[in-house]
């Protein structure tokens, strides 16, 4: 009884599927770099058409960390890291173009800092609580505005500072929405696992 125990043991540790996530989140994040300079006009504010998908580095970061804890998610955030740095890299050659390094630090550091401003809240969250929606969209909020806010520290002398305000509290705006329903999914996901536990 006991060998088949640990057999089973066994079979359930060589199934990791994390890899999946890990090349998922690598691949949104090389795309919204990709996209950067494709844009729309809202109210005379050009914005990027990437800022969609910023939520969803945090939903699957978070399911990442609910399905396999919070070690495998920093694992998944330093990979897509370095997976985008090297991408970015690779094309910049390619292309025959110099490398943007003001770009590469300022994505590079926004990134890896609000990924682990989101880990560190919603891993609290997932130990103590029973990830209240509220509670979970407040932290994507509050990890965008950290994003924002060190991508704009280390790349201010790129940025055009003439009606950046206005920019940036419309990309919020535009945020709001595909946050509540990523938390909403993030709270459904949740009971769905309890009910499975069960």
């Amino acid at each position: 009884m006991k060998q088949k125990r640990t057999s089973k043991k066994k079979k359930i540790e060589l199934y990791d599927d994390s890899w999946m996530y890990i090349l998922l989140l690598t691949t949104l994040l090389i795309l919204t770099t990709s996209v950067k300079s494709f844009t729309f006009t809202f109210s005379s504010i050009s914005l990027s058409y990437s800022i969609f998908l910023l939520p969803f580095f945090f939903f699957i970061t978070n399911y990442v960390t609910k399905k396999y804890g919070y070690k495998r998610t920093i694992v998944a955030i330093s990979a897509s890291s370095v997976g985008m740095v090297l991408f970015n890299v690779l094309m910049s050659l390619i292309v025959g173009k110099s490398i943007d390094l003001v770009f590469l630090s300022s994505s590079f550091s926004a990134y890896i800092t609000s990924q682990f401003v989101n880990l560190t809240i919603y891993y609290f969250l997932l130990q103590n609580t029973n990830l209240p929606f509220i509670l979970v969209f407040l932290t994507n909020i509050f990890s965008l505005l950290t994003l924002y806010m060190f991508y704009t520290l280390i790349s201010i002398s790129t940025i055009v500072i003439e009606d950046y305000w206005k920019g940036y509290f419309l990309t919020l705006l535009f945020q709001i929405i595909p946050c509540l329903v990523l938390a909403r999914l993030d709270a459904l996901i949740k009971k769905c696992q309890e009910i499975i536990k069960d």
